[in-house]
């Protein structure tokens, strides 16, 4: 028997668009081609979601996607800055009184202290020059960003103890898969040694908000103290830690890999090459992002990579009184200004083939592998290079390899980084063009999801991922409905560029490319099966019997997951979060020589020397 193949079995998060679980926000993304059931599901998904119960479906709707930034993050109107005030006294001292607790220690040389008006108070007089800031606030050319629905806070779902907004997005959406799972995750635990499940998640950024590192760096210059929580919880990796301590309970090979905004793709590699290669059984990858704050947005737009309304007037012809369709921010492979910021977080659940027969798992498809180039040499950290031409090709020529020259040329699709900035339109286009020309491909299909759900940097390409299965599920392909038409300098052989929704023919859907561009040179490109051939590899490689025996243990899997559904939809259900639950210590371990067990599940400890030569 080959290698294992890492079957995608549950998902789950939360982005712009929704819930991810059962689908439903890549229904929102598609919401103009569905039937009136399925639209009406995920519209009772959203109103849970975000307990707007009474709104209409239109105001329902109105709360996701890219729009303008919401009171919950800050107002783009009035951003908190500290003006810099130098002062000059001409002679005659400057002069202010203070209470004596705000006195500054040391006091400053030039400062002279007088009695003030009481015991408690003190005159200062300055003579000279001194240097003052002036808390004040400031317009930001940015307004538009990809936020979570309104009226959706991840932390208030559970004992969120002031954790950064990235870390109770990984607990909702590592919650979300697991429930969306169908199985007895405690259950399957007694089944498995510790080494035989991984966790690999983060986050690009880190944790930037006020309860993280962003906390931590603003705190002394705004006159407050730094807690014992801002360090530890503002680190990179935290999500697969928290996701490890409080989710799962795991005790597996954990970690997170980082390539800016293909990160999420860097830690699906680690988990397919362990299931391939048998060091996991089980896999959860994830990412999450919660960058809608002013001080990384001012950082991205101090690049001019984010869409302003400046540029956005002068895309539309706008005067400048006139507010601009902050909708339709990201335009990816149109005439466009620059990408949207957005908050999202994913999971994905893979298991070995012969696990997730056994278990009667779902069969949402299989993650073949990911491939990894750097740019070599470059002048612009932040611009494209050769890389992405390595990653696509090699993908595509996985691709083939496994589902034959007749499956590549007519049974894919693939899911385009698509930022919405000039420089991405011209190059990845390009790329795409001529990897498909090479293969022989006519009309590859190719989305753009960061027109509706934004760059969520390290989770983008779990968006992507959770939309292409959605699409296989149901059929549609999101247009790339934001692009009015295609750019001029937008390469088109080969391609198909949707803008509108297009149903697939899914009896020939065999394969999907997820395609990722990060700053730095880092580019990765996933090569995802289809659940049709997914299937067709598990019956070739485990006979009917394993089959049937699949399908009547799915019945009870199903039955499950519709249950947990239907208690999700009647607000039944919180994210799992298991704080200071079942802590293993020291007398939950024993060992000898030749195994270690860890609250009586055992780990061999006989190896062979992998350099006996």
């Amino acid at each position: 028997m080959g290698q294992a193949l890492p079957v995608i079995v549950s998902f789950g998060g939360v982005n712009s668009a929704g819930r991810s679980s059962m689908h439903h926000a890549y229904a929102r993304m598609v919401e103009g081609a569905l039937n009136a059931d399925r639209r009406g599901k995920m519209l009772t998904a959203l109103r849970q979601l975000t307990g707007a119960a009474d709104d209409s479906d239109a105001g329902l709707l109105d709360r996701t996607l890219i729009r303008r930034i919401g009171p919950q993050h800050f107002d783009p109107t009035r951003v908190s800055w500290n003006q810099r005030l130098p002062t000059r006294s001409n002679g005659a001292p400057v002069s202010f009184e203070l209470h004596r607790r705000y006195l500054p220690v040391p006091v400053p040389d030039d400062w002279q202290l007088l009695p003030g008006e009481d015991q408690e108070h003190v005159r200062v007089q300055i003579v000279g020059e001194q240097q003052f800031l002036l808390p004040t606030h400031r317009e930001f050319e940015v307004k538009a960003a990809s936020q979570l629905p309104d009226g959706f806070d991840p932390a208030a779902l559970y004992q969120s103890r002031n954790h950064p907004r990235g870390l109770a997005m990984s607990v909702f959406a590592a919650s979300d898969a697991l429930g969306n799972l169908g199985l007895d995750w405690d259950a399957l635990l007694t089944t498995l040694a510790p080494d035989q499940i991984s966790v690999y998640a983060g986050s690009a950024m880190g944790q930037l908000d006020d309860n993280g590192t962003g906390g931590m760096l603003k705190a002394r210059y705004r006159g407050s103290r730094i807690t014992s929580k801002f360090c530890p919880l503002g680190l990179a990796e935290m999500p697969a830690d928290f996701v490890n301590a409080y989710v799962l309970g795991t005790a597996g090979s954990t970690g997170a890999t980082l390539g800016a905004c293909a990160s999420f793709l860097y830690n699906l590699r680690h988990a397919i090459h362990d299931i391939r290669s048998g060091r996991a059984r089980v896999a959860f990858v994830g990412a999450a992002e919660a960058p809608v704050t002013p001080e990384v947005m001012e950082g991205y737009a101090a690049m001019g990579a984010l869409a302003t309304d400046k540029g956005l007037r002068q895309l539309d012809g706008l005067g400048e009184e006139v507010e601009p369709d902050h909708r339709r921010a990201c335009r990816p492979f149109a005439e466009n200004c620059g990408f949207t910021i957005g908050e999202s977080s994913q999971f994905l659940v893979l298991f070995d083939d012969q696990l997730a027969l056994e278990t009667g798992a779902n069969i949402l498809g299989s993650a073949a592998d990911v491939f990894i180039n750097a740019d070599g040499f470059k002048k612009s950290i932040s611009g494209p290079g050769v890389g992405n031409y390595l990653t696509m090709a090699r993908a595509a020529a996985c691709a083939r390899a496994i589902v034959g020259e007749k499956g590549l040329r007519e049974g894919g699709l693939v899911q385009a980084h698509g930022t919405g900035t000039p420089q991405n339109r011209v190059t990845e286009s390009v790329i795409l063009s001529r990897v498909a020309g090479a293969f022989g491909i006519e009309h590859w299909p190719v989305g753009a999801i960061k027109s509706y759900v934004g760059h969520s940097l390290a989770a983008a390409s779990g968006d992507q991922i959770a939309a292409t299965l959605g699409i296989w599920a149901e059929g549609w392909m999101p247009g790339i409905s934001t692009t009015a038409e295609l750019a001029d300098d937008v390469a088109t052989d080969n391609l198909s560029f949707n803008l509108e929704h297009q149903e697939l023919d899914l009896s020939k859907q065999r394969y999907a490319l997820i395609n990722a561009k990060g700053f730095g040179g880092n580019n990765a490109s996933a090569t995802i099966l289809s659940p049709l051939q997914t299937m067709d590899m598990l019956k070739a490689r485990h006979g009917a019997s394993s089959m049937s025996r699949w399908e009547n243990a799915q019945e009870a899997v199903k039955e499950a997951q519709e249950a947990r559904e239907s208690r999700v939809l009647a607000g039944q259900e919180s994210p799992r979060y298991l704080f200071d639950n079942n802590v293993l210590g020291d007398d939950a371990v024993s060992f000898d020589g030749e195994s270690i067990a860890v609250a009586n599940q055992r780990v061999s400890l006989v190896q062979s020397n992998p350099f006996e030569d």
